[in-house]
C-alpha cells in the first residue's frame, strides 16, 4: 500500500485571512457598491435632520410640520421599497439598483431648490422612492453574493456606510451652515445629494447578478410562475409579519433619536452649529463601531441574540441621555453608545431577512417586512414633533424609541436563528 503523508494542520488563526481578503473579486465588487450606495443614501436621507431648524426659522413651520417633512420621505421609500423588491425579482437586482441610486439622488438635489412647505414636501415624497428601493435591492444583492460564513459580517459592515454618509452630511453641516449667508446653507445641503449619482458609473462596470438570482430567474420564467404575492401565504405569513415587526422596532428606534437629535441638541441643550456637530460626531463614531461590531456578532453569537442585545442597549441608552440630569460633558461621552447600539441593531437585519426568505420572492418579501417596518417607523418622528408640543422634547424622543425596541426585542426573539444558513436555487 503506498504511503500517505499529511501535512501538520495549523491552526484557524493562522491559517486563514482576514474575511475581506479572502472574499472573491465578485464578492468585494458588490461590498464596495453597496457599501458606497448606503453610504451616499445614509448622506442624502441625514442631511435633512441637520436643516430642520433652519427650516423652521426660515419658513415659520411648526416642530410637527417639520416631522411630516422627515415622514413624507420614510412612508413614500416603503412603497419604493417594496417596488423595488419586486422589479429586482422580476429584472435583476443590479439594474434596479443603479436606477435607484439615481432616483434619490436628483430628488435630493431637487429639495434645494425648494420655494415652500409643499415643495419640499413633494421632493421629499419622491426621494424616499428610491432611498426605500436602494436599501431592498443593495441588501439581497449582498445577502446572494456573499458566501453564508461571512454573509453576517459583510452585510453588516455595509450598513457601516449609513454612518460614513451621516458623517459626510454633519461636515457639511459645520461647513455649509455656518459659512452660508441666509437660505444658502441648507439649500447647499441638498444640493451635494447629487453625487451619489457618480456611483452608477462604478455598478455598470463591476458588479455582477449573484448566480443563485439568475439560475432562480430561469426556473421561474421554463415554470411561467410569478410568486411575488407567496409572501402572504399561510406558509410564509408569520416570517412576513415577524420580520415587518422587528423592522417597525429596529427604525422606529432610530429615527425617532437621530431625526430630532440636531435639534435637541441645539434647542434644548442650547448647542451652536459647531457644538452640534462636534456631538454628533461622536455618535457618528460610535454608529459605524456600533455596525461593524455587532456585524461580527452576527456570525459570532447568531442574528436574533445580536439583535435582542443590541435593542435592550439602546433602550438604556436613550433612557439615560435623555432623562438623567447629565451636564453636556457626560452627554457627549453618552453620544458614542447612543450611536454604537442604536445603528448596530441593523447590521444583522439584512442577512437575516435574506435567509428568512426563499430566493424566489426574496426582493418581495425582504422589500416588503424591511419598508413596512420603515412606513410605521416614519411615523414616530411626526409623533415625537405632535408630542413634543406637550412635554419636554427629549422625553417625547425617548418615549417612541423605547415602545419601538421593545417591539423590536419581542420580534426577535420569535423568529428562527438562521446563522450559517446556505441558500438554494428555487428554495
Amino acid at each position: 500500500m503506498a504511503a500517505t503523508s499529511t501535512k501538520p494542520t495549523l491552526p484557524p488563526s493562522v491559517t486563514r485571512k482576514f474575511w475581506l481578503k479572502q472574499l472573491s473579486a465578485k464578492e468585494k465588487s458588490a461590498l464596495i457598491a453597496t457599501f458606497g450606495g448606503w453610504g451616499l443614501d445614509g448622506m442624502d436621507v441625514m442631511v435633512y435632520s441637520f436643516v430642520i431648524p433652519s427650516l423652521i426659522a426660515a419658513w415659520h413651520i411648526s416642530k410637527s410640520d417639520a416631522g411630516w417633512l422627515g415622514t413624507a420621505a420614510l412612508l413614500m421609500s416603503s412603497l419604493g421599497g417594496w417596488i423595488a423588491g419586486l422589479l429586482a425579482d422580476r429584472f435583476g437586482r443590479v439594474r434596479v439598483l443603479q436606477i435607484t441610486i439615481l432616483w434619490f439622488a436628483v430628488f435630493t438635489f431637487l429639495s434645494g431648490f425648494s420655494q415652500n412647505f409643499w415643495q419640499l414636501l413633494l421632493c421629499r415624497g419622491l426621494q424616499g422612492l428610491g432611498f426605500g428601493g436602494e436599501w431592498a435591492v443593495g441588501s439581497v444583492l449582498m445577502g446572494e453574493t456573499i458566501r453564508a460564513e461571512y454573509r453576517g459580517k459583510a452585510v453588516g459592515t455595509v450598513q457601516g456606510g449609513w454612518a460614513v454618509g451621516w458623517g459626510v452630511a454633519a461636515f457639511f453641516y459645520m461647513v455649509l451652515l455656518s459659512k452660508l449667508p441666509g437660505d444658502w446653507g441648507w439649500r447647499a445641503m441638498f444640493w451635494i445629494g447629487i453625487l451619489p449619482a457618480l456611483l452608477v458609473f462604478y455598478i455598470r462596470q463591476r458588479v455582477d447578478e449573484p448566480e443563485v438570482y439568475s439560475r432562480t430567474r430561469d426556473t421561474i420564467e421554463m415554470r411561467h410562475e410569478s410568486h411575488f404575492l407567496e409572501i402572504f401565504s399561510p406558509a410564509m405569513l408569520k416570517i412576513t409579519a415577524l420580520t415587518s415587526l422587528l423592522a417597525i422596532g429596529v427604525q422606529g428606534g432610530y429615527y425617532a433619536i437621530t431625526t430630532w437629535l440636531p435639534t435637541f441638541l441645539k434647542t434644548v441643550r442650547k448647542l451652536s452649529v459647531l457644538n452640534t456637530g462636534g456631538y454628533l460626531f461622536v455618535v457618528i463614531v460610535g454608529s459605524f463601531v456600533g455596525y461593524m461590531v455587532s456585524a461580527y456578532l452576527a456570525d459570532a453569537l447568531g442574528r436574533k441574540r445580536t439583535l435582542i442585545l443590541f435593542a435592550a442597549c439602546s433602550f438604556l441608552t436613550i433612557t439615560a441621555y435623555t432623562y438623567l440630569p447629565i451636564g453636556n460633558s457626560v452627554m457627549l461621552l453618552l453620544g458614542f453608545p447612543l450611536g454604537f447600539f442604536a445603528s448596530g441593531a441593523f447590521s444583522p437585519v439584512g442577512a437575516f431577512f435574506t435567509e428568512l426568505f426563499p430566493s424566489r420572492v426574496r426582493g418581495s418579501g425582504q422589500g416588503f417586512s424591511y419598508n413596512v417596518g420603515r412606513a410605521i417607523g416614519a411615523l414616530f418622528p411626526t409623533l415625537v414633533g405632535y408630542l413634543g408640543k406637550t412635554m419636554a422634547l427629549g422625553h417625547a424622543i425617548a418615549t417612541f424609541a423605547i415602545i419601538a425596541y421593545l417591539v423590536m426585542i419581542i420580534a426577535a426573539a420569535v423568529l428562527p436563528e438562521t446563522r450559517g444558513k446556505e441558500l438554494r436555487v428555487y428554495e
